[in-house]
């Protein structure tokens, strides 16, 4: 074996070992947004009143004297076991998601000679940082709806990043010929316009449940037995609300409440059409199996997250439905940056030194 292949062999392996490290962190980051809906969703945000401990505690005060302790720090707000396990078990698992973050920007600067990328696993450290401040001020703003609301699409950026990552580390790229490759890359800005459309509908959805919004309308497809109801978007979409009271439950109007909702609704309706539009475009456009994989994955996720949504509303937010619609919310971004990333690398440019052989012998 020559000195290039052992140096190629060498590499492979570091990649597979921090892909599948980078797949864990990914996968956990899942994990971690789905404790964080399932946490909202039973109104346990505030069940810790401060941060990163709970009444003080590592733990949920139990015993007897515990709770005497903790409700002596804090005679304002009664221990509610029931809604302290699941606020610190989502604090367990982001603290674990965190170590696992770190470790992976210490491995990239480790091995940032062998061609491991280093920008991107900083970034998300660095970003992890502010995630955990925006937890923080989750609790101690006492539930501010901009607070709630970033701080969810901070745990959907988290993954989007670390799903960038994993993709970097394991995936190969797809190969088309010529003429389908032109015709998809003529596609491109329309991706990007379809994925600033799911983020565009993540974040409303945020809003909506930082607002606790989702029960404002309870049937379909009309709201409230009407087709427009009384709304008011100013008041729904006001984002000068005042930091102070406690927002446990909301404090908006049923008129901006219904506001949001109304809005939610019709930007899934949009989502929906704009996507199943440019999915007959790619699938007509062909390519390789992978990018064909690629796409319809894309419709499974996008058909499933509708249904998931209109399920919400018929059945009154039953509490398995809801967190799975949060998740597959999450795996609909995920599908569609898959989806993107494959068109961006279905060409792979023939190279003929010794320092991109290694990298091209890495990436298969």
């Amino acid at each position: 074996m020559t000195a290039m292949s052992q140096s190629a062999s060498i590499h492979r392996t570091l990649y597979r070992t921090l892909g599948r490290w980078a797949l864990l962190a990914t996968l956990l980051a899942v994990v971690v947004v789905m404790l964080g809906a399932w946490t909202r969703l039973v109104h346990a945000g505030l069940g810790c009143p401060d941060w990163p401990g709970c009444y003080g505690f590592l733990t949920v005060p139990g015993s007897a004297d515990q709770i005497a302790i903790a409700e002596a720090r804090f005679p304002e707000v009664p221990v509610d076991t029931a809604k302290g396990w699941p606020e610190m078990i989502h604090r367990y698992a982001a603290g674990t998601l965190g170590l696992l973050v770190f470790g992976l920007a210490v491995a990239a600067i480790r091995h940032r000679r062998a061609g491991v990328p280093v920008k991107l696993p900083l970034f998300i450290a660095g970003f992890i940082v502010l995630q955990g401040a925006f937890g923080m001020w989750t609790v101690t703003l006492k539930l501010w709806p901009q607070v709630v609301a970033l701080h969810l699409l901070g745990g959907f950026t988290t993954l989007s990043l670390l799903t960038l990552l994993t993709l970097r580390l394991r995936t190969r790229p797809a190969r088309v010929d010529n003429e389908a490759g032109h015709r998809l890359a003529r596609l491109r800005p329309w991706l990007y316009g379809g994925l600033m459309l799911v983020v565009m509908q993540i974040a409303l959805g945020a809003w909506t449940a930082a607002n606790y919004a989702a029960v404002a309308c309870t049937d379909l497809p009309t709201c409230q037995g009407e087709w427009w109801p009384e709304m008011d978007f100013q008041h729904g979409f006001d984002i000068t609300q005042h930091v102070g009271p406690n927002y446990l439950g909301g404090q908006l109007t049923a008129a901006g409440r219904v506001a949001i909702h109304v809005s939610h609704r019709l930007g899934a309706v949009l989502v929906l059409a704009y996507w199943l539009i440019l999915l007959a475009q790619l699938w007509r456009c062909g390519g390789s199996p992978l990018i064909r994989q690629a796409t319809a994955l894309v419709g499974v996720v996008l058909l499933a997250q509708i249904a998931l949504g209109l399920a919400n509303v018929a059945f009154h937010i039953p509490l398995p439905v809801a967190v799975i619609h949060n998740a597959m919310g999450a795996g609909l971004l995920l599908t569609v940056i898959h989806l993107i990333w494959r068109l961006h690398h279905c060409y792979q440019p023939v190279l003929s030194t010794s320092s991109n052989l290694i990298k091209r012998e890495v990436a298969a």
